[in-house]
C-alpha cells in the first residue's frame, strides 16, 4: 500500500491490526482496573465515588446543612469531574446513601432511595441528599494540602487523586467491582473492631493476623445476619481470599393454636428479599421445599419480619434445614480482597490493608503538620511585624503621616524599621482599632499562642512516635464518635472442628507386618534392653507373619507409603489404628487403597505438605532391588489423593526397595545382599520427574544378589551399622568407605560367612540412636547403639541378638534418645539401660579382622557405568 498522500492531504499508514488490537485493548483494560473497577486501598474509594462526595464537600452539601436536590449535585459532579453519564454518578450516590447497601452510608438521602425489595431509586429530580458526617471525616484536612491533586477531564479543575480518610473506610464498607481480568470483592466490617485492629498494629507492627483476629472477629455486614463458621474469615484474613457463608437469623415460634412458625428477622448481605420470598413459594409449589402452609412479608419500618407457616406434621428444623439448603436464606459471600497498591491491583490479608491505611494516616498527618506549621510560621512573621510596628509606635505614626504615597511608607518601614515587604504591608493594612491596649494584648499574646504551635508542630515533625499518637487519638474519637455493636453473629459450623487440633501430639511406634498389617502403639510401651538380651515379645501375630518396618513419628506427621510397584499413598499418623504392643493391627488393606498383591517396601514421615519452601528442598531417593536409583522433589508428591499416585516406573522382574528423604547434597549408600556397599554424592543423580523410572546405582554381584538397604548421610557423625540375617553387626566410620561414582561394585561392607549369614540390614547412625532389631518368629530387642563400638569396615562384627535354631532377622530400626518418654516426668529423657539380660557375655565383643584377601578383592572393583 502506497504512503502518497490522497484527497484532503491525509496519509494512509498501513499497521497490523493485531499490534493495534493488543496495544488498544491492553490501554483500555488499564483504563478499567485504574480508573473504573478497583478501590484505591488508602480510602477505599473507586473514582466515581471519590468525586461524588469531593463534588458535594465543593457544594458544600454537610451534614449539618440543608440538603440540595440530587440532579443539582449529579450535575455539579457531572460536569466538573466525572463525565461518564448522570446514571452512574446518581447511582453511586444512591448506594452511598442504602443502609442495607453500606455498613456506614457516607450520603444522607431525603426521599425514595430504593429498598430491599429491589424497588427502584425516585428519579434525581425527587429526591435530596447530603453528606453523612462520617463522609466529612473522609474528607477531613483535604484543604491542607494532605493528598495530591490531579487535573480533571479537560484540564480546567483539580480533583483528588485520594482522600485523606481519618476511617479505615476500605475495611469497614468494604467495596466490589468487575475490572478486565480481575474482580474484586471485599466484605464490610464493624468501624470499633477494625480501630482496634488498627491501634494494636500502631502498637506492634510485628503482630500477627491470628493476633489481629482478637480485635477484628469477622465481616459485620449491613444486614446482619449470622455467619456460619470460621474457616472462611480465617482464609479471607489470611490470604485475601475466602468463602464466608450467612445465614438468615431465624426463630421458631409456637402460635396460640398450636401451629408453628419459622420467623425471619435479618437475611444475608446482598439477597433481594422480594426475590427470595417469591423463589421459595414456587419451590414450595413444586414440592422441592414441603411443610410449609404459607409465607408472609410482614416487614415495616421497625424492621424485617418474614413469617413462615408450617404444616401441623411439619418438623421446625427440618424445613428450616431445607430452607438454608435450597434457598438464599443461606448464601454466601466469596471475599476477594483486590484493590490498587501505588496504582497496581494487588490481592491483600488483613494485615496489608491495615499497614497501607496507617501509611497513608501517616503521610496525611505529616503533610498536614508541615502545612500548619508553614502557615503558623507565616502568622508569626506578621505578628513580629505588628510588634515591631507597637514597640515603635510614635516613630511609625510619623513616617506614614509623612510619607507621599502607601509605596513610599511601606519602603520606609522596611529601610528604618527591617521590616519585611510582608511585614510592611501588613503595618499599612492594620486598622487603627488594633493599636488601642486591649487589641496590642490580644497581638501579644497571639505572638505566644503561635510560637508555642510553632514548637510543638515541629517536636511532631521530629517524632514519628508523636504522630502515631496522633493517629491513635483521632482513630479513638472515630470509635467514640461512630462506634456500634456486631449487627452479624459468628457462630461455628461443623467443619470449624480441626481434629488435629483435638489429638494431642505423641510420639508413637508404627508397625506393618511382613503381611501387611498396620498399628500404632505409644512408645513408652517399649522398655529398653542391652545388647545381647533374648529380647521382649513384641506384636503378636501368626507364625509365618512378622515385624517388616517400625518406625516412631508423631501424631501430627503426613506418612508416605511407598509400595513395591512404585506406588504411593498419604495418610495421618493419628488415622492409623491403634493398638497395643502386643495387638496384632488393622490389615493395612483397610486403611489405604493398596492394590491386591502389592506391599508397602517403606514409609516416609514428613511434617508438612503445605510448606513451599520445605516441599521444594527436599527430596525423595528411591531404590529398588536391582539398584535403580532416582530422585525427585518432595513437592511432586505433595497432593494428596485417597486412591494413591505411581511414584516410580519399575521394571519387570524389579521391585522398589527403600525411600529417604534427603536434603540435595546428601551422600548415599547402597548395600547388597553379597556384604558389599557402594558411597556416592547425591548430587550423581539428576532429579527426575514423578513417573521416571531412575538411573543405575550400584552393579549387583551376582544374578542371586539384591540392595538390601539404602544410606542417606548427611552428619558427618554418621556412622553405618550392618546386620546379618544371623544377628551379627558391627558399626563403620563413613570415611571407611571411599566416594566413588554411581554404578560401581562398591567395597566389602561384611565379611559374610556361613556364620554370619547375608546382610539384611544396613543403617546410618550415630550415639544418639536406638535400634529395634526384629525377628521373623515376632521376638523384638531395644538396645542403645552407643553401646557398639566402631570397628573396620570388613570385620565379621559381634553379636546383636541370640537367634534361635531356624530363627533369623527380618529388619532393623532405628529411632533417637529424645523419641523416648520419661513416664514420671513426661519429659524428653535417656532411657535407663540398667535391666540388662545378657547372652553370651564376653563373646559379643570377638571381632574378625580384614584378611589380605578380603582387601585385594576391595581393590578390583569395577569402574561404574
Amino acid at each position: 500500500m502506497s504512503d502518497q498522500p490522497i484527497s484532503g492531504g491525509t496519509n494512509i499508514i498501513p499497521i497490523n491490526i493485531e499490534d493495534e488490537m493488543r496495544g488498544a485493548y491492553i490501554d483500555y483494560s488499564m483504563s478499567v482496573i485504574v480508573s473504573r473497577a478497583l478501590p484505591d486501598v488508602r480510602d477505599g474509594l473507586k473514582p466515581v465515588h471519590r468525586r461524588v462526595l469531593y463534588g458535594m464537600e465543593d457544594l458544600g452539601v454537610h451534614y449539618n446543612k440543608a440538603y440540595k436536590k440530587s440532579a443539582r449535585i449529579v450535575g455539579e459532579v457531572l460536569g466538573k469531574y466525572h463525565p461518564h453519564g448522570d446514571s452512574s454518578v446518581y447511582d453511586t450516590m444512591v448506594r452511598m446513601a442504602q443502609e442495607w447497601s453500606l455498613r456506614y452510608p457516607m450520603v444522607d438521602g431525603q426521599g425514595n432511595f430504593g429498598s430491599v425489595d429491589g424497588d427502584s431509586p425516585a428519579a434525581m429530580r425527587y429526591t435530596e441528599a447530603r453528606l453523612k458526617r462520617i463522609a466529612e471525616e473522609m474528607l477531613s484536612d483535604i484543604n491542607k494540602d494532605t493528598v495530591d491533586f490531579q487535573p480533571n477531564f479537560d484540564d480546567s479543575l483539580q480533583e483528588p487523586s485520594v482522600l485523606p480518610s481519618k476511617v479505615p473506610n476500605l475495611l469497614i464498607n468494604g467495596s466490589s467491582g468487575i475490572a478486565v481480568g480481575m474482580a474484586t470483592n471485599m466484605a464490610p466490617h464493624n468501624i470499633t473492631e477494625v480501630i482496634d485492629g488498627v491501634i494494636a498494629f500502631i502498637d506492634n507492627n510485628d503482630i500477627t493476623i491470628p493476633e489481629l483476629m482478637v480485635h477484628v472477629k469477622g465481616p459485620d455486614f449491613p444486614t446482619g445476619a449470622t455467619i456460619y463458621g470460621y474457616q472462611g474469615i480465617r482464609s479471607a484474613f489470611e490470604t485475601g481470599r475466602g468463602r464466608i457463608v450467612l445465614r438468615s437469623r431465624s426463630t421458631i415460634e409456637t402460635t396460640s393454636t398450636g401451629k408453628e412458625q419459622i420467623i425471619v428477622s435479618e437475611i444475608p448481605y446482598m439477597v433481594n428479599k422480594a426475590a427470595m420470598i417469591e423463589k421459595i413459594a414456587a419451590m414450595v409449589n413444586e414440592k422441592k421445599i414441603e411443610g410449609i402452609s404459607d409465607i408472609r412479608d410482614e416487614s415495616d419500618r421497625e424492621g424485617m419480619r418474614i413469617v413462615f407457616d408450617l404444616k401441623r406434621d411439619a418438623i421446625a428444623n427440618v424445613v428450616l434445614n431445607n430452607l438454608f439448603k435450597y434457598s438464599q436464606l443461606q448464601s454466601s459471600f466469596s471475599v476477594n480482597n483486590v484493590c490498587l497498591v501505588k496504582g497496581r491491583p494487588m490481592t491483600l490479608n488483613l494485615k496489608e490493608m491495615i499497614m497501607y491505611f496507617v501509611e497513608h494516616r501517616h503521610e496525611v498527618v505529616t503533610r498536614r503538620t508541615q502545612f500548619e506549621l508553614n502557615e503558623a510560621e507565616k502568622r508569626a512573621h506578621i505578628l513580629q511585624g505588628y510588634l515591631i510596628a507597637l514597640d515603635h509606635l510614635d516613630e511609625v505614626i510619623k513616617l506614614i503621616r509623612e510619607s507621599r504615597d502607601p509605596e513610599a511608607a511601606r519602603i520606609g518601614l522596611m529601610t528604618n524599621f527591617g521590616m519585611s515587604e510582608i511585614q510592611a504591608k501588613a503595618v499599612l493594612d492594620l486598622r487603627l482599632q488594633r493599636l488601642t491596649g486591649m487589641e496590642r494584648d490580644k497581638i501579644i499574646k497571639e505572638y505566644e499562642e503561635i510560637m508555642a504551635l510553632i514548637n510543638r508542630l515541629k517536636e511532631i515533625l521530629a517524632s514519628k512516635e508523636l504522630r502515631m499518637e496522633i493517629i491513635k487519638q483521632e482513630l479513638d474519637e472515630m470509635k467514640e464518635r461512630y462506634g456500634d455493636k456486631r449487627r452479624s453473629d459468628i457462630v461455628h459450623a461443623s467443619d470449624d472442628i480441626n481434629i488435629e487440633d483435638m489429638i494431642p501430639e505423641e510420639q508413637m511406634v508404627i508397625t506393618i507386618s511382613h503381611e501387611g498389617y498396620i498399628k500404632r502403639t505409644a512408645l513408652s510401651e517399649y522398655r529398653t534392653q542391652g545388647r545381647g538380651g533374648v529380647g521382649s515379645k513384641g506384636a503378636g501375630s501368626k507364625e509365618s507373619d512378622f515385624t517388616e518396618h517400625l518406625f516412631v513419628a508423631s501424631t501430627h506427621n503426613y506418612l508416605l507409603f511407598f509400595t513395591e510397584y512404585g506406588k504411593v499413598f498419604w495418610l495421618k499418623v493419628y488415622e492409623i489404628p491403634e493398638g497395643g504392643k502386643t495387638t496384632k493391627g488393622r490389615a493395612i488393606q483397610n486403611v489405604i487403597q493398596i492394590e491386591p498383591g502389592d506391599k508397602v517396601r517403606t514409609v516416609i514421615n514428613v511434617k508438612t505438605l503445605t510448606d513451599d519452601d520445605y516441599i521444594n528442598n527436599n527430596y525423595l531417593v528411591m531404590c529398588t532391588e536391582q539398584g535403580v536409583i532416582k530422585k525427585t522433589t518432595l513437592e511432586a508428591y505433595s497432593r494428596p489423593r485417597s486412591g494413591g499416585i505411581n511414584a516410580i516406573t519399575i521394571h519387570e522382574g524389579d521391585r522398589l526397595l527403600d525411600v529417604k528423604m534427603t536434603s540435595g547434597s546428601d551422600e548415599l549408600v547402597i548395600a547388597l545382599r553379597s556384604g558389599r556397599a557402594i558411597r556416592f554424592n547425591e548430587s550423581k543423580v539428576r532429579p527426575m520427574g514423578r513417573t521416571a523410572a531412575g538411573v543405575k546405582g550400584v552393579t549387583l554381584a551376582h544374578d542371586k544378589d539384591v540392595v538390601v538397604g539404602l544410606v542417606a548421610v548427611s552428619s558427618p557423625d554418621t556412622t553405618l551399622l550392618v546386620v546379618s540375617e544371623k544377628g551379627y553387626g558391627k558399626r563403620s566410620d563413613i570415611e571407611d568407605y571411599r566416594v566413588t561414582n554411581r554404578g560401581g561394585k562398591g567395597v566389602k561392607t561384611l565379611n559374610i560367612s556361613e556364620k554370619t549369614g547375608d546382610l539384611v540390614s544396613i543403617l546410618g547412625v550415630n550415639d544418639q540412636y536406638q535400634i529395634m532389631i526384629i525377628n521373623k518368629s515376632g521376638i523384638t530387642i531395644r538396645m542403645a547403639v552407643s553401646d557398639l563400638r566402631v570397628m573396620g569396615r570388613a570385620t565379621q562384627g559381634v553379636r546383636l541378638i541370640k537367634i534361635q535354631d531356624g530363627d533369623s532377622i527380618a529388619s532393623v530400626a532405628k529411632f533417637e534418645f529424645t523419641d523416648i518418654i520419661d513416664e514420671e516426668g513426661g519429659e524428653l529423657a535417656k532411657p535407663d539401660l540398667g535391666d540388662v539380660i545378657v547372652a553370651e557375655e564376653g563373646a559379643a565383643d570377638e571381632a574378625e579382622d580384614e584378611t589380605e584377601e578380603d582387601a585385594a578383592e576391595d581393590s578390583t572393583e569395577e569402574s561404574p557405568e
